[in-house]
């Protein structure tokens, strides 16, 4: 009977494992360097990604890929500022996105978040904290939702500040986002206060402009409030470029500015200062405006695309919008389908889309005296962490008072929604 073999050296465990990588090793980087010859854009990283979005069921989109063919972009005569009018921006438009049919497929109401503040340092103390706050805000949303966000804190056109800046860099947005159907532009004092809220696009297919306001203080009490400018949506389209320019005639670029500023005066019954602009201008477009513009616009009150802070604010820690955090767990990127399932199951009071602290001037801290001493800044930092709560849910943690944003617990797997 033959003896079993045993045995008697120590394995040669180190040599045979260092031959046995030098070998993988070199089968990869020989299969990288055929890949890299038929694909010079071709990265590891890159079958990785293609590899695990197929695993997942997702197509591969390779929006890297630009095509080399001539749009708007190489005509010299392109411009992104508002001193020259953009034409044919449909045909440009729609030419550009048939050459890149990777960004077209993603284009239906794609959106792109547009704000921004002023170039210098703020004068309140805590100005440049708290805009640092609001722009988190506005990121956790767009994450939430895939949408992408340009931030401004430039002059685009010198003589459009203040309440004006916006005009010139929602143009720009638009030329250089072509993949993109809507600018959502966000003032930089509004807060996302429903982060899982989503924009029901599907009710503006017929519209290119979606403010918030009321129809009979437009049409009946011609009010300087009837419409807020500081949040609306934008169509990516010519109408809009149009209208910007039509906007703009009102603003500090025009010879008749001055002049615009007695007509929205003596048009408007409650406004008090005589300087045009843009709140005034965009209600008496919809108000004394051509029908062009008129019968694009949509006036939205049914959700609160803007919503008053002052009436909000009171009713977040045990009011009204008291938060109640859902029992169960969910990924950050099933929001919209947990908020979803929630509206349908009709589990859930509506919260304010939008809190916006007109008036507050975070950044300067001239606030309007009508609001009485730190009412502003009490309420912004409920506003923040009422909405910060619906973020860190995600992620295991609570403010267990929207009072102080420095302190955070975790949440417990079992809490029923309402210890919060």
């Amino acid at each position: 009977m033959a003896k079993p073999i045993l045995q008697t050296r120590p394995p040669s465990f180190p040599r045979d494992r260092i031959l046995s990588i030098t070998a993988a090793a070199a089968v990869i980087l020989t299969f990288l360097a055929v890949l890299t010859f038929t694909d010079p854009r071709a990265t590891f990283s890159s079958l990785l990604s293609a590899r695990n979005a197929a695993a997942c069921g997702g197509a591969s989109t390779n929006t890297s890929q630009v095509s080399t063919e001539k749009t708007f972009y190489d005509d010299p005569e392109t411009r992104y500022t508002i001193d020259k009018p953009m034409v044919n921006w449909d045909e440009k438009r729609r030419h550009w996105l048939n050459n890149n049919p990777a960004f077209a497929a993603k284009s239906k109401n794609g959106v792109i978040v547009v704000t921004g503040s002023q170039p210098s340092a703020c004068k309140n103390p805590l100005g440049d904290h708290l805009l640092l706050r609001f722009f988190k805000n506005k990121i956790d949303y767009c994450r939430i939702h895939g949408y992408e966000i340009f931030y401004n804190n430039a002059f685009l056109d010198p003589k459009m500040r203040s309440f004006w800046a916006k005009i010139p860099v929602i143009k720009a947005a638009m030329v250089a986002h072509p993949e993109k159907e809507w600018v959502f532009w966000v003032d930089s004092d509004a807060i996302f206060t429903d982060m899982d809220f989503k924009v029901p696009f599907e009710r503006y297919e017929e519209h290119n402009l979606v403010v918030h306001g009321w129809p009979k203080m437009i049409y009946e009490e011609k009010s300087w409030v009837a419409v807020n400018a500081g949040v609306f949506l934008m169509r990516n389209c010519q109408w809009s470029m149009d209208f910007l320019d039509a906007w703009a005639e009102m603003g500090p670029t025009s010879p008749d500015y001055k002049k615009w500023g007695r007509i929205l005066k003596s048009t408007l019954k409650d406004k008090m200062f005589p300087e045009s602009d843009d709140q005034s201008a965009l209600i008496y477009l919809i108000l004394k405006g051509r029908k062009k513009w008129r019968e694009m616009i949509y006036v939205e009150n049914k959700y609160s695309l803007h919503g008053y802070w002052l009436g909000i604010v009171g009713k977040l820690d045990g009011g009204k919008y008291a938060e109640r955090l859902r029992r169960r767990r969910h990924a950050e990127a099933a929001s919209e389908g947990c908020a979803a399932e929630r509206e349908e199951g009709g589990g859930g009071r509506r919260r304010p889309f939008v809190t916006h602290f007109t008036g507050c001037q975070p950044c300067s801290g001239e606030h309007n005296p009508a609001y009485e001493g730190d009412s502003c800044y009490v309420g912004m930092e409920k506003a923040l962490n009422y909405a910060d709560n619906q973020v860190l849910r995600s992620y295991g943690f609570v403010h267990p008072d929207i009072n102080n944003g420095s302190y955070v617990t975790p949440l417990p797997f079992d809490f029923h929604g309402d210890e919060f």
